[in-house]
């Protein structure tokens, strides 16, 4: 995986030292990463302009905030062309199941052995699995 540490104020590695607050998204096959200090890039989207992106690309991206304290909080958002699957109970699965290992993967590469949690606001879309 290829990660691109958006150095701002406070680079990626001190925030990592310090245990401040990361923002990250990671592309959806999870080749590249985009990682920030939260402060930094304060939105998804605009961290992903400020790496290059038009911010328009969010919908290709598995989003999250992580400190060692919290672990990873995951904003838990299926677009409605993930995969191109058109049924939304596998859709939603498939998304789950990919986000959960391309999350997973980040994180140990950059040293965060930490819980993934979907906050209460996003697990709308799991009620699908019921």
């Amino acid at each position: 995986m290829e990660i691109i540490k958006y150095d701002g104020n406070m680079p990626v590695d001190e925030a990592i030292k310090v245990d401040d607050p990361l923002l990250a998204v990671i592309s959806f096959g999870g080749e590249k990463a985009i990682v920030s200090h939260i402060d930094e890039a304060v939105e998804h989207h605009i961290l992903l302009r400020k790496a290059g992106y038009r911010g328009t690309e969010i919908d290709e991206f598995f989003r999250i905030a992580v400190d060692r304290a919290e672990g990873a909080s995951w904003t838990f958002i299926c677009p409605a062309n993930y995969k191109n699957i058109s049924d939304k109970t596998r859709r939603v699965a498939a998304f789950y199941k990919d986000g959960f290992s391309v999350i997973s993967k980040f994180l140990s590469e950059i040293g965060y052995f930490v819980d993934i949690s979907i906050p209460k606001r996003y697990r709308r879309h799991l009620e699908e699995l019921k």
